[in-house]
């Protein structure tokens, strides 16, 4: 009489509430036993896009019910998953990483927190700290700005504000328009050390450093492809120079008035406000 092996008891299910999980940002290997434990076990997933983390559930030999939850989404949506978990366990993933990071998914978290509801957060692989590691750039301390804007004023002043931080700066990316981001580091931030890593622990993956204006020719001949992080190592100096102030004014009198010249650099290096002032005037007599 032959026997048969005894079918595997299913998976216990999960308590009810909202299960934060990472996932790979690139290599499917670097998913972790708890997030696949997660992921198998909850009622289903809300994700950024249904195809991409359909992929991901396929690969781990897992299907669950997928609920797409993006930039779109509204307030009803959200409300309709918070009623989910009051009675089921709902994973939520982004793409690629740790849910919540240059992402509105902070809005559920907030939500699920009113209502109640548990929110337990399973961490995992995310591509600021892969490519800090990565760049060589001071690590002690960092900050994490989300993307450039994609206008030139707006990226500007963005720079300047950040400029006196005294630590690594680190800002996602697009292959597009990551010329005109060195360019403007370039500009409003001379002689920082940068760091450009992309495609993060896939195939093709890429971490240079060096000068802005050798990263941008570098990826003008050669047009970048993939997700990217961007690094800018601290100035080297505690205080701005006069060339770098002039640096700095110059570049931000191509769009703005004297005034509002003086006004931007005096917030970026804590220099007086007025002597700036005349010396843009100056700048503006030459």
């Amino acid at each position: 009489m032959t026997e048969t092996a005894p079918h595997p008891e299913p998976p216990e299910k999960l308590p009810p509430g909202l299960y934060i999980v990472a996932t790979p940002i690139g290599n499917l290997g670097d998913i972790t036993m708890r997030a696949q434990d997660i992921l198998a076990r909850c009622a289903g997933v809300a994700c950024e896009d249904t195809r991409v983390t359909g992929k991901l559930m396929k690969h781990l030999g897992l299907s669950k019910p997928l609920w797409r939850y993006d930039d779109h989404s509204g307030e009803k949506d959200r409300a309709r998953l918070v009623d989910s978990m009051q009675s089921r366990a709902v994973a939520l993933v982004s793409d690629a990483g740790t849910p919540l990071i240059a992402d509105p998914g902070y809005r559920l978290v907030q939500d699920a927190r009113e209502a109640g509801t548990a929110v337990t957060s399973i961490p995992g692989p995310n591509a600021i700290t892969t490519a800090l590691t990565l760049s060589g750039l001071p690590n002690d301390r960092f900050l994490f700005a989300g993307f450039l804007p994609s206008k030139e004023k707006a990226r500007r002043e963005v720079l300047l504000e950040l400029a006196p931080v005294r630590t690594t700066l680190i800002f996602y990316e697009t292959g597009p328009r990551l010329t005109k981001s060195l360019a403007a580091i370039d500009e409003n931030l001379p002689g920082r050390e940068v760091s450009v890593a992309r495609e993060l622990t896939k195939l093709f993956e890429e971490c240079r450093t060096g000068t802005a204006a050798g990263l941008t020719d570098h990826y003008t001949a050669h047009p970048p492809k993939g997700e990217i992080v961007l690094l800018i190592g601290p100035p080297a100096d505690a205080e701005t120079s006069a060339k770098d102030a002039d640096d700095m004014l110059r570049a931000a009198l191509e769009t703005s008035k004297a005034s509002q010249a003086a006004g931007e650099v005096a917030r970026a290096t804590g220099l007086d406000r007025k002597a700036l002032y005349a010396r843009a005037m100056e700048i503006r007599g030459e």
